[in-house]
This record gives C-alpha cells, structure tokens and sequence, in this order.
C-alpha cells in the first residue's frame, strides 16, 4: 500500500515521492543519509528511542530527501500537486508551505518513529491539503471510535477527549524537535514553514480542543433529531 505524490514547479522542476505506508531501514539507506539525520542530533526530549540501539531518526530518514530536495526553496513558489492514494486521486495548485505540510505529515506519520505511529490511522485515510477544521473533525472522530471499541472490548473509554490533547502534546513536542533538526540545514523557508503550518494543527487540539469542536459542532448536529 501506497501514497503518490507528483510535484511540477511553475520553474519546470519536478519531484516524486513514493510513500510506502510499511517500509524497511536497511543498511545502505542509513550510512548514505546526512548527519542531521543521527538520533542525538536535536533528539525529541520525549523520545522512546535509545542511542545505544538506534543510529539515526527514523523519521529523519525518511524525511531527508524531501529536505534536500526543497531546501533551497522559498514557500510561497508555486507549484501543482498530485496526489494518489489507494482509493482516489487529488489534486490542487498552490504554494509550497501547503502542499509540503500535506507531504511532510504522511510520511512522518508512517514512519517508525514511536510517537508518530499515534498517527498511522489518520495516514491511511490521508487527506491532503486539509483544513485545520477537517484536520480537528478526523483526529477527533478517529479517537472516539477508538473509544468505542475501547468500551466494547472490556476497556475504559474516554469520552472526555483528555487522551487525545495528551497525544497532541507529546507531538508538539517531537514538531518542536523536527523544526530545530531541520532549521541548520534548510537554505530556503519551504520546509520550515511547512512545519510550522504542521504544529500549528497539532497546536490548535492541544491548546484550544474546545474552541475547535464548537467550530465543528454546527456541522455535527445539522441532521438535528434524525440520527436519534
């Protein structure tokens, strides 16, 4: 299972990028990628992993060839991309920041990072290209049917959401890391402000959850009475 990703500058560069949602870190990838790529560079404070057992990041391996690739690039360039997932095809004309932070964020979630795993359920469904409302209303419907399952399996369930603005916690945590881990490498801004659009999502259910669903309640509740 795969996720395309076909990117055409108005320069007449292009870029592709095949993400396999289950990939292996062999050997030759790891001595061939940048030093900014090794776990104690810039680690995460609240990283799971352990120098003696773990070279490199490896969501630092699997994002240093999108770095290179647009470190000299500023964001506001234009380009087309297109996207294909196993079920459908996107495809939009914009600038750089967006369509990197869409990018950025499916390959971090499907890497083998332990915190981002959190959110390998929202990679297989990926929806690129999507607002801070559509990001909110994903995040929290996956984590309630969660619950549910939770509930019918025998373990507590929280309805109370305080589970999910611990997670996104922890990921701005490793959001923070990543941008100091790039941030002496990137030449341009494209990709700093690809994760700085990226936290700001995962700030936004940390820091204001409840602002977020009022945002949403509207379109929830619109069938009124009819689901009860």
């Amino acid at each position: 299972m795969a996720i395309e990703y076909r990117i055409s500058l108005d320069s007449g560069y292009g870029f592709n990028y095949r993400i396999e949602l289950e990939r292996d870190y062999d050997r030759e990838r790891i001595a061939t990628a940048p030093a900014w790529t090794r776990l104690e560079h810039q680690q995460c404070s609240n990283c799971p992993l352990r120098r003696e057992e773990f070279s490199h990041c490896p969501a630092a391996l699997d994002l240093h060839r999108v770095i290179e690739d647009f470190r000299g690039l500023p964001a506001f360039e234009r380009a087309h991309f297109w996207v294909r997932t196993p079920e459908r095809e996107y495809s939009k004309e914009t600038g750089l920041e967006e369509g990197l932070r869409a990018l950025l964020g499916v390959i971090m979630a499907t890497s083998a990072c332990p915190m981002l795993a959190k959110l390998k359920p929202m990679a297989h469904h990926h929806l690129p290209f999507a607002s801070n409302q559509e990001f909110v209303l994903r995040a929290v419907s996956l984590y309630l049917a969660r619950q549910y399952f939770n509930l019918r399996e025998g373990r507590r369930a929280d309805w109370d959401l305080k589970g999910l603005v611990k997670l996104f916690q922890q990921l701005q945590l490793v959001n923070q890391a990543f941008w100091q881990r790039i941030h002496t490498t990137c030449k341009g801004d494209s990709n700093l402000k690809a994760f700085l659009t990226f936290f700001s999502l995962s700030s936004s259910i940390t820091y204001s959850l409840e602002t977020q669903l009022q945002k949403i309640r509207p379109l929830v509740m619109s069938a009124g009475e009819s689901l009860e």
